[in-house]
């Protein structure tokens, strides 16, 4: 087993993913809370307008996509809707299946939001790197 053992470059490495994945996700809970959010209504509305194909998503894709339970993502779905950001709407294939759809609200709060993050992931650029990846990923 003394092949698999890390070294000390390795704890560097994860480290410093670590930390700079931690102050991008600093940056974001600020930046979404001066708009009046939670991160988990970011990443919400995020998941939708997100979601590849289409412009909604169902309650079961935003729970997987959250990794949260079906029933933490209904709730999220409940407050998103009382702040106007979402509507939802019975399944268009499936009845018993519900789609979450962004409100003209809830685009203009998302693509806000997202400009601000993508700008900081841009300002990033040469920072948000893990030294070492092609290291660790051929162990």
């Amino acid at each position: 087993m003394a092949d698999d053992a890390l070294s000390k470059k390795d704890f560097e490495t994860l480290s410093n993913f670590r930390y700079q994945l931690r102050r991008f996700l600093r940056f974001s809970e600020e930046a979404v809370h001066a708009h009046g959010l939670t991160h988990l209504q970011y990443l919400l509305l995020l998941h939708i307008k997100g979601y590849q194909g289409r412009e909604w998503a169902t309650i079961g894709e935003l729970a997987e996509k959250l990794q949260a339970h079906h029933h933490g993502a209904v709730s999220l779905v409940s407050r998103c809707e009382k702040l106007g950001l979402v509507c939802r709407k019975k399944g268009r294939s499936d009845k018993r299946e519900v789609e979450v759809h962004l409100t003209p609200e809830g685009e203009n709060m998302i693509e806000k939001l997202a400009r601000l993050h993508r700008d900081e992931l841009i300002g990033s650029t040469g920072k948000f790197m893990v030294p070492g990846a092609e290291e660790l990923r051929k162990k």
